[in-house]
């Protein structure tokens, strides 16, 4: 067997330093906030290159107490793009907001800034008392926008922070599977991490992903303070201190034993992202002849990502994941529906066919194996299961054209 993802031998490998944070919690009794949530805090943000960082129970709450600590306000409409987890557009929802939709960009799979200024452009009108731009198909001011940093690559942030500064949108990043992950930004000559771009970001830390908890985990990372300290408000029932409750809040508190179990696992998260980089290498060069029938996604000169997930396209992905499963090959599907046709947002009023790029991309997409620990021998059997059934299935897919240059 060749799982999807291997958290078994991480987990083993690591076990007593895991169990003497477990021992530790339980002689003290620390089970809530406190030191080891604030140590966490404070090595994540350094890794991030962010000032703050907070910790959050999950990646949801994460980007919903972003953008409720932002500003935006109930009414509002918050643009992202249809192909990523329903997370993000439930954090959207349950903020208040509205969510709306621009396509991906046709190689990257992360929002297109150009489909972005049309939408600005074309879709919407500037409300000139507010100096807002008002959605005509929601008819509420736009007032943020989230990029998301698919499968472990990071959105192409100089064009969008671009718009946002012209349109005054609110940049959150949705970095909840971008752990590490480098943008080269070409307005400050110098690379950034995922999670030090917009004025805040959402982390999951969630098993699977490049720097998982042992449950459910996350975190807000952000330069600014003032946002910094609404988060911890607001993950706290609104307190600003014990029984103190400034503000109605929520319960998004982020327990010791996993904030202890990410600053274990944050140790090794460099070596990791490196183990998965070279893992994707190998993939590139193994599938480099899959002649037209296996399409890889596009890394470009701006990025270095760290494959939380490797996806491939193909035209017939039923086959190919049938294929690998007869081989004992686990394979994933990410995701299968885009956002604007799921029957939660029926209300919405989408219709197939109105964010197309992502419609195909959701119905190709195929995620192999992808774990620290990947041995080059374990890829040669998924490549070579992946070029048979690719070879039977006889089908070329069309590469998609270059990514069109956004224009200022």
């Amino acid at each position: 067997m060749i799982p999807f993802v291997d958290l078994v031998t991480v987990h083993r490998e690591l076990r007593e330093e895991l169990r003497s944070v477990f021992e530790t919690a339980l002689d003290t009794a620390g089970f809530i906030g406190g030191p080891t949530v604030q140590e966490f805090e404070r090595e994540f943000a350094e890794f991030c290159g962010s000032r703050f960082c907070v910790g959050m129970a999950s990646g949801t709450d994460a980007l919903r107490l972003a953008l409720v600590s932002a500003g935006v306000r109930p009414g509002d409409t918050v643009v992202t793009v249809p192909l990523t987890f329903v997370a993000t557009t439930e954090a959207i929802s349950q903020a208040g907001a509205r969510p709306d939709f621009v396509d991906i960009d046709e190689r990257t799979y992360t929002m297109d800034p150009e489909k972005l200024r049309s939408y600005l452009e074309t879709e919407c009108t500037p409300d000139h008392a507010t100096g807002r731009v008002v959605s005509r198909r929601s008819g509420s001011p736009v007032t943020a926008v989230i990029p998301v940093h698919l499968y472990g690559q990071m959105a192409d942030m100089d064009p969008l922070l671009d718009l946002a500064d012209r349109y005054g949108l609110i940049v959150i990043e949705d970095a909840c599977q971008a752990h590490g992950a480098d943008y080269l930004s070409k307005r400050e000559d110098r690379w950034h991490k995922a999670g030090s771009m917009g004025r805040a970001a959402a982390f999951s830390f969630y098993p699977g992903k490049n720097l998982g908890a042992c449950g459910e985990a996350g975190a807000v990372t952000t330069d600014d303070e003032q946002l910094a300290q609404r988060c911890r408000m607001l993950r706290d029932h609104g307190q600003s201190r014990k029984y103190f409750h400034d503000i109605e809040g929520y319960n998004g508190r982020l327990d010791a034993i996993q904030a202890g179990f990410l600053r274990v696992k944050l140790r090794h998260l460099a070596k990791w992202n490196d183990q998965r980089r070279e893992a994707a290498r190998r993939y590139d060069e193994l599938l480099a002849d899959a002649d037209g029938a296996i399409i890889l996604a596009h890394v470009p000169s701006w990025s270095r990502p760290v494959y939380h997930l490797y996806v491939v396209r193909t035209a017939d992905r039923e086959s190919l994941q049938k294929s690998l499963a007869a081989e004992g090959i686990g394979a994933g599907i990410h995701y299968p529906i885009p956002l604007h046709l799921l029957k939660a947002y029926e209300a919405l009023r989408f219709r197939p066919g109105d964010f197309p790029v992502a419609e195909q991309a959701a119905s190709q997409v195929l995620s192999l194996p992808m774990f620290p620990g990947l041995s080059f021998e374990q890829q040669e059997r998924v490549v070579a299961c992946v070029v048979r059934s690719a070879k039977a299935i006889g089908r070329r897919i069309q590469v998609p054209p270059p990514t069109r240059r956004y224009r200022p």
